[in-house]
């Protein structure tokens, strides 16, 4: 039988805080390192073994529209603070509108050819659902959803068409669409947690918080 669905998520998170680990997968492509192409890394080795950086993970699709406004926003982030100790991980999803069927090596060279982006991509994951990664446990655990932003063309799109398929969708933790952001400090802690619908200079605000 499988067991209920609060129990395994529970079990989930309690097995990624034992191992202190939060096994993030495969690294697909690492432009600075290529020779770290399929190497398993996880959020410790990120944050405590390369002199305590903290991270921004980011998921997305290539078919998702604001694509082409969040992976120059990002590269450009990216370049701006990488060397006070920033990094982003790249993980890309296929589970909102299937917008990113490719497989890895597609996805990496869609990125590359059409945004030259320069930080670590990894293997397409799962985020919500039975097979979602235990690192997306542990980070809907820490920062739950909290609404769209206001002002945003995209909010009352995605607050409809969500609450269509779930009228009680914003109670839960689940990612909602491409492009969550979480940002996680030099302790490992998850500091904050940015729907699609946040501008990137509120990001930026976050980001130079920690430096």
């Amino acid at each position: 039988l499988l067991p209920n669905k609060q129990e395994y998520f529970a079990q989930q998170i309690a097995d990624a805080k034992k191992a202190s680990q939060f096994e993030i997968g495969a690294v697909y492509t690492d432009v600075s390192e290529p020779s770290k192409q399929g190497e398993q890394i996880s959020l410790k080795s990120i944050v405590e073994d390369n002199d305590n950086r903290y991270v921004l993970l980011e998921f997305w699709a290539s078919w998702c529209g604001p694509c082409m406004h969040e992976m120059p926003n990002l590269k450009a982030t990216y370049k701006k603070y990488h060397d006070k100790g920033f990094e982003i991980l790249d993980l890309p999803c296929n589970q909102f509108g299937g917008q990113s069927p490719e497989n890895d090596a597609e996805t990496t060279q869609f990125c590359q050819l059409n945004y030259g982006t320069e930080f670590p991509q990894m293997k397409k994951c799962e985020v919500n659902g039975v097979n979602e990664l235990p690192l997306y446990t542990w980070l809907k655990s820490q920062q739950g959803f909290k609404g769209f932003d206001e002002g945003h063309p995209l909010s009352n799109i995605l607050d409809t068409k969500l609450r269509e398929a779930d009228a009680s969708y914003d109670k839960k933790s689940d990612i909602k669409w491409n492009f969550t952001k979480f940002l996680i400090n030099r302790q490992g802690e998850v500091v904050a947690r940015f729907e699609p619908t946040a501008d990137m200079a509120k990001v930026e605000e976050a980001i130079v918080a920690l430096l």
